[in-house]
């Protein structure tokens, strides 16, 4: 069965308002309903390694796990904090497919403008997608293509590619 519902949780200081602005892209590009849940992490200073000074993905995203509201499958804390994994300088964000939560940043995205929006909401499809199955993709205007700099999170758009989609559809018969 296909999943179609899933929790987004401010990490720190990050507006509830900000997060509503992520379900519509999510809904339009995936077809996954998304919703602020009342619950909320603080800082994550649990998650603060003092040698990196960035913040643990996966510490993170265990926390995100309590915080899941019965019934729904899928959840995705959105913070402004720099995160990492061990093998990489940083990250814009993980999912974990087995867990079903993610965590993504706002820091490394923003910039002038409004392009920055934007990029957050093309990163946030992008860890719903992990969350609902879709793997990296090699189009670098897909928005399930892997970002390790600002210039390819300003290069992927707002859609998936040909291939993902087609995946997309595989994955909702399930």
């Amino acid at each position: 069965m296909a999943v179609r519902e899933l929790q987004l949780v401010p990490v720190g200081p990050v507006q509830g308002t900000f997060l509503m602005e992520l379900e519509a892209p999510i809904a339009q590009v995936l077809g996954v309903s998304a919703y602020v849940g009342k619950a909320s992490l603080g800082q994550p200073t649990f998650a603060f390694n003092k040698d990196r000074n960035q913040y643990h993905t996966t510490a993170i995203m265990r926390r995100l796990l309590t915080l899941k509201d019965a019934g729904t499958p899928l959840i995705i804390g959105v913070a402004d904090v720099d995160l990492f994994v061990p093998d990489s300088p940083f990250v814009y964000g993980e999912a974990d497919r087995e867990s079903h939560a993610a965590v993504m940043s706002l820091w490394r995205l923003k910039g002038e403008g409004e392009a920055w929006k934007r990029r957050t909401f093309v990163e946030a499809v992008h860890q719903a997608g992990h969350l609902i199955g879709l793997s990296y993709c090699e189009d670098a205007r897909c928005a399930m293509y892997l970002a390790t700099t600002i210039t390819d999170a300003e290069r992927r758009q707002l859609h998936l590619c040909n291939n993902c989609r087609n995946e997309l559809v595989k994955i909702r018969r399930v």
